[in-house]
């Protein structure tokens, strides 16, 4: 996915990274701090080797109060208001500071501490009062509204046309028309929301560190495969068990259990501990700060003039309203949750005939879905993972990349990095001119946060006609390598790796002006289409060819293995799509409240769930307790952004398909009016001018085999 921490604070900010132009040399604490110096690192990178905590908070606060300066030259500037003078110095304000957050940020996400986490309560105010003060500067308003209104006048191009509509539209949103009273009002509640958020995905890190599986008796352990099993007696000898295994809710560690663990009660202990993260009545509970956030979002909602805060989120988004992603949840989930029903009964009727005693249960399903494809398909996960080698997936990504594009990807293994198991790549055109920097985060750690996505230690944009290159950060928690083994992944961490890649390819490639709009800054039901479609590639045979090797024999993987993975596509797809869809109805539900008052987030979520239907076999993806993307993350009612993004993506790809998953007309054209347009143009604008038409929902259902052809 795409995620930013403390996304609510930046996903408005007017601009939040790049080079900056006008740096002093300062001490602190006898050291000095790299963030207010000109940096001296290749490509201009975070000096990582250099940075301390301690340097943070004075960079924050200068780096404020050097774009307050830039802002007040702005609004004290005598001559007329020009798009020049006011939305372009706009845009390129605040460098320094946006250098300062994206680093901070990112670093809270992937290798955070207790020190850090203070240091982030500390600094949340500081960002959250200073994006108030900008947006509620009511002269820097004003310029910015007689611009706008002259626009007709002006001989804008299309880039500069969307950056000045954005620009007005996002102070409007965020309380510019307000008056004096409501304007505080705003900032209390924007500031009280940002500490929600922060404490709300510091709870869920503690809470999913805290639990641990330890196993004594070899005997609880029967059906694991054999590298399960050392990669648990590892772990639980880093954590000082010898002669112990270690399983954890990583879901690198519990995904297997589930799926392979004969212990039923085993089973049903870790999936339980899972999914009752921060709904224990701790001091890491998040129940009563979802009901709270959910609460201040509909008074800021209302305060800004909207029915609810996802019709103020949707206006934004592709879907435009409410009741249009209702229409298009209930569209999928009909067929989907009449499939998951005739899963449940196939999975029951393997229960009974294996002799069971018992109902089908949620911590059942990953076991006996794993059980059922074997006896149907002959397909066994783990048979998979020794051709799926992480070095070789890497590679053969990038191939994909450069057979697609030209690019190629060269590793610097002497750059600076956070934490050693960083890989960091110069990203080149074939004529080998620079794009851009990429990191890779791979593997899980107690510092940083759980599942995958891509952010940027700097955005793309270009100054006097000089472009400035991408930083880009790619973080996942993939399997990790044991003492004798290699990182083998399963084969969602190989689509999970390529999806991160397919956002890291919309960042790297965006070749666009303004930052405010450059790269992934678009619709957050548009963003999943460049990663989402990047996942087709990586289970195509002539892809797979490229890079499944078994690691011990070289082999190549055998096509009656890859005969098998087609054959069983469409295999527990009602599952998958209801689990999914489950939450994105949930995300809606706690978005469209008509009321302040606080809701047992318990019971509202059961409520929600009986509405749809949920049968109690599958439990909602995301309960609200560990709902990161929406209390956390930038996806408040935004969670169906994947599924419609795969509605563009199974559509787009068909064009692929047609004329040759590698044709050098196709990759140009989705290159040229996707990849590198940023938000500079309508998302639909752009799809149709690629594919030539507007999507249509049954390529999404008919890939999930819930439409037959």
């Amino acid at each position: 996915m795409k995620k930013l921490f403390l996304i609510a604070l930046l996903a408005c900010f007017i601009s939040i990274s790049g080079t900056s132009q006008t740096k002093i040399t300062v001490k602190s604490n006898e050291q000095m701090n790299p963030f207010l110096t000109a940096y001296d690192t290749p490509f201009n990178v975070p000096p990582f080797d250099k940075i301390k905590n301690e340097h943070f908070i004075p960079a924050i606060k200068y780096g404020i109060n050097e774009e307050k300066a830039e802002i007040e030259a702005i609004t004290l500037n005598p001559q007329a208001p020009t798009f020049e003078n006011t939305i372009a110095m706009l845009d390129g304000s605040g460098k320094m500071l946006g250098e300062v957050s994206m680093t901070f940020n990112n670093l809270q996400g992937v290798n955070t501490s207790e020190e850090l986490q203070n240091l982030a309560k500390e600094a949340s105010p500081l960002f959250s009062a200073h994006r108030d003060d900008i947006l509620l500067n009511e002269k820097l308003f004003a310029r910015i509204k007689t611009v706008y209104e002259q626009q007709e006048k002006l001989t804008l191009t299309a880039e500069q046309q969307m950056l000045l509509e954005k620009t007005y539209k996002r102070f409007v949103r965020n309380g510019a028309n307000l008056n004096a009273e409501q304007k505080d009002k705003l900032r209390k509640l924007n500031e009280e929301l940002s500490m929600l958020s922060l404490t709300f995905d510091e709870n869920l890190l503690a809470e999913t560190n805290a639990y641990r599986l330890i196993i004594e008796d070899k005997k609880q352990l029967r059906g694991l495969p054999e590298g399960v099993i050392q990669a648990s007696a590892e772990a639980a000898k880093e954590a000082g068990l010898d002669g112990k295994w270690l399983f954890t809710v990583h879901k690198p560690s519990m995904i297997p259990f589930l799926q392979y663990a004969d212990d039923r009660s085993l089973r049903e202990k870790i999936f339980k501990a899972y999914i009752n993260r921060c709904d224990n009545n701790n001091k890491n509970d998040n129940k009563e700060i979802a009901s709270k956030e959910a609460s201040l979002r509909f008074e800021r909602a209302m305060l800004l003039g909207y029915k609810s805060h996802a019709d103020y989120i949707l206006e934004e988004n592709m879907a435009k309203n409410p009741e249009s992603v209702y229409k298009f949840l209930d569209k999928v989930m009909e067929p989907a949750l009449k499939m998951a029903k005739k899963e449940v009964t196939e999975l029951q009727a393997m229960i009974d005939a294996e002799g069971g005693k018992f109902k089908l249960e949620a911590w059942d399903w990953w076991y006996y879905a794993e059980k059922l494809k074997m006896q149907k398909y002959d397909l066994d996960e783990e048979a998979l993972r020794p051709y799926f080698k992480m070095e070789n997936v890497l590679s053969g990504m990038f191939g994909v990349a450069n057979k697609l594009f030209g690019l190629q990807f060269k590793e610097l293994s002497w750059m600076p990095i956070y934490q050693e198991d960083v890989k960091v790549y110069e990203v080149v055109e074939a004529d080998g001119s620079h794009v851009g920097i990429l990191y890779m985060d791979f593997y899980p750690r107690a510092s940083k946060g759980g599942g995958a996505w891509m952010t940027n230690f700097r955005e793309q944009s270009k100054k006097n006609g000089e472009n400035i290159p991408p930083v880009i950060l790619m973080a996942t928690n993939f399997t990790k390598p044991t003492a004798d083994k290699p990182a083998l992944l399963n084969y969602e961490e190989v689509s999970t790796l390529y999806h991160e890649f397919g956002h890291a390819l919309h960042g790297l490639f965006s070749d666009c002006t303004y930052e405010t709009i450059s790269g992934t800054a678009v619709s957050r039901d548009f963003v999943e289409l460049p990663s989402q479609i990047m996942e087709n590639w990586a289970g195509e045979p002539e892809v797979m060819k490229t890079y499944a090797f078994h690691y011990q024999t070289g082999e190549v993987i055998p096509q009656n293995l890859m005969d098998k993975m087609k054959n069983s596509k469409h295999f527990n797809q009602g599952f998958t799509t209801v689990e999914y869809l489950s939450a994105s109805y949930l995300d809606m539900d706690w978005h469209i409240l008509k009321t302040a008052e606080l809701q047992n987030a318990i019971s509202f979520e059961n409520a929600s769930m009986q509405r749809i239907g949920l049968i109690p076999e599958i439990v909602v993806r995301y309960r609200t307790p560990y709902f990161s993307h929406i209390f956390a993350g930038g996806y408040s009612a935004g969670y169906y952004a994947y599924i419609w993004a795969e509605i563009l993506d199974a559509d787009a790809f068909e064009a692929f398909t047609q004329k040759g998953i590698f044709d050098p007309a196709t990759a140009l054209s989705f290159r040229k009016n996707i990849l590198e347009k940023g938000g500079t143009e309508d998302p639909m604008k752009l799809y149709i001018q690629f594919r030539g038409q507007e999507p249509d929902i049954n390529a999404l259902l008919k890939r999930r085999g819930l439409i037959t052809e």
